[in-house]
């Protein structure tokens, strides 16, 4: 049986709320976050978006772009209590749910409680539910798999709603810049375009062979992806993948002394939030963001689960000794625990890691 995914994105949901609760900012550019010299937009109004502001920009640079940005201080826990009401709307169509963060979820309506027979039918009705429920917008993209109905939210955002058939994925993925494919962030796409690999059709004219070869196990991915192939099931409990936490320096700094005492205080957070979440993985990840807001990674994977501060700490050192930073400043500095195994995969384990703009 052909399945049939939603995918549902708020639009610019913290700007909106903010704008939804305090009509003095409506129609006006606003970022939620702080207007401090360190800080981030965490996301932005569509006014804001015309010049070019986005989420994890700095809000020096935002505001330089728009000198009459209104910065307005995010309230997590109305967001999260907004949230809950979206799901809400979301249940009485499907228990089948994946959320991805607050402002967006995957629904598998193959199977639904209204027996509504066309999935686009569901994505309005939710759609209008929102809007006169919560006085929010959504986007939502329909098709049979995950990825498919991922880049048609996007496609027509804001209050976008965009159907993709299967006889018509081929032919709509060939136009897909390749920036836009699952998993496919800067560093990536960059060497894709090395390649001569800049949209769909082009990554469609590579062979299997060719991309894992170059891309190691995610050229597979890309392949399917190419050809409209996602088999990912919507998964209604997500497993913890990981753990991690990251500081903002306030100061941009090149020194190895104070690079290390802030790598100690970003492992110590990393083990209490460990402890926290009951959670065990066997691979460290470091996460350098420079000044120039150029970032990197690097992963070290063990045979032990790593728990403590006297395992952590010796392996985020020696990761970060293979970090060049004499000459480029350090702006932030993360680490992150994944690669949770269960007893039965002690010892047989493989992970497929994806690149994303930030941890979440």
């Amino acid at each position: 049986m052909l399945r049939k995914i939603i995918h549902i994105d708020m639009d610019a949901f913290y700007a909106s709320v903010e704008q939804r609760d305090h009509p003095e900012l409506r129609g006006k550019p606003i970022a939620v976050g702080q207007a401090e010299e360190r800080s981030v937009v965490a996301t932005a109004s569509y006014e804001a978006r015309k010049f070019g502001i986005h989420s994890a920009m700095s809000s020096k640079m935002a505001l330089r772009m728009c000198p009459q940005l209104i910065f307005v201080p995010g309230r997590m826990e109305v967001y999260k209590e907004i949230s809950k009401q979206i799901h809400e709307i979301f249940h009485n169509y499907t228990d089948k749910i994946e959320p991805l963060s607050l402002d967006e979820a995957f629904l598998d309506v193959t199977e639904n409680k209204p027996q509504i027979k066309l999935a686009v039918d569901m994505a309005k009705e939710i759609k209008k539910l929102i809007r006169e429920k919560l006085h929010l917008v959504a986007s939502a993209g329909v098709s049979y798999n995950k990825f498919l109905a991922k880049i048609a939210s996007d496609y027509r955002k804001p209050d976008g709603l965009c159907t993709i058939h299967p006889s018509q994925a081929e032919e709509f993925i060939k136009h897909l810049p390749i920036e836009s494919f699952w998993g496919i962030g800067h560093v990536t796409a960059t060497k894709m375009h090395s390649l001569g690999i800049h949209n769909g059709a082009q990554l469609q004219e590579c062979s299997v062979t060719m991309l894992t070869r170059q891309f190691g196990k995610a050229g597979l991915l890309y392949y399917e992806f190419a050809r409209g192939i996602d088999e990912r099931p919507v998964e209604a409990v997500r497993i913890r993948k990981s753990v991690g936490c990251e500081h903002t320096l306030e100061k941009d700094i090149t020194q190895k002394i104070p690079v290390i005492i802030e790598l100690y205080h970003v492992a110590t957070e990393l083990v209490e939030r460990l402890q926290h979440a009951d959670f065990k993985g066997n691979t460290l990840t470091l996460k350098i963001k420079f000044y120039d807001f150029n970032q990197i990674t690097r992963s070290l994977t063990q045979n032990k689960e790593l728990t403590t501060l006297e395992i952590i700490l010796p392996i985020a050192k020696k990761l970060l000794n293979e970090v060049k930073y004499d000459n480029h400043p350090i702006r932030l500095i993360g680490l992150s625990v994944s690669n949770p195994l269960t007893e039965n995969e002690k010892h047989t384990w493989e992970q497929l890691s994806f690149e994303f703009s930030d941890w979440k």
